[in-house]
């Protein structure tokens, strides 16, 4: 049975097994528990009979005009069963007195994102991969493949 709390009360790092799928310098679940903490808005998405986090999304805020959405996710193995889009909707209940709700994603992911009345707009990003992880790695970063026609 999954339901869905925005409480971290009771969450520890064992319930958060499994998330950044993909990620090249994924965070650890300590990591993963310390950025739910520090976010001003998180949803989760919990599997009671499995006692785990089965998806989460977090906001950051001002609090007064504007909040950005920088993770959603669900794992592999709970995804289409529409809890991605009840996170979404929880969430942005949460900030539905703002004036501006934004997040930055891949242009596959769009459609997703416009059943929520969002659309499509242009961004800037600034990603310090070496520091993905969340530890304290000050080293150098590595240069990111550019694709053709892309500019510094």
């Amino acid at each position: 049975m999954i339901h869905y709390t925005d409480t971290l009360e009771d969450i520890a790092p064992d319930h958060l097994q499994g998330f950044f799928v993909g990620w090249p310098n994924p965070p650890s679940p300590e990591t993963h528990l310390r950025l739910l903490r520090g976010s001003d808005a998180v949803v989760l998405a919990l599997d009671s009979q499995a006692d785990r986090v089965v998806g989460f999304v977090t906001a950051i805020s001002d609090g007064v005009l504007s909040a950005y959405i920088p993770l959603l996710e669900v794992l592999p193995s709970y995804q289409g069963r529409g809890i991605g889009q009840e996170l979404m909707r929880r969430i942005l209940r949460r900030l539905d007195g703002l004036y501006m709700v934004d997040l930055v994603c891949d242009p596959d992911r769009q459609g997703f994102y416009a059943r929520f009345g969002m659309r499509p707009a242009h961004a800037m990003i600034l990603r310090h991969y070496r520091l993905q992880s969340g530890r304290e790695d000050r080293g150098p970063d590595p240069t990111p493949s550019r694709g053709p026609g892309q500019r510094p």
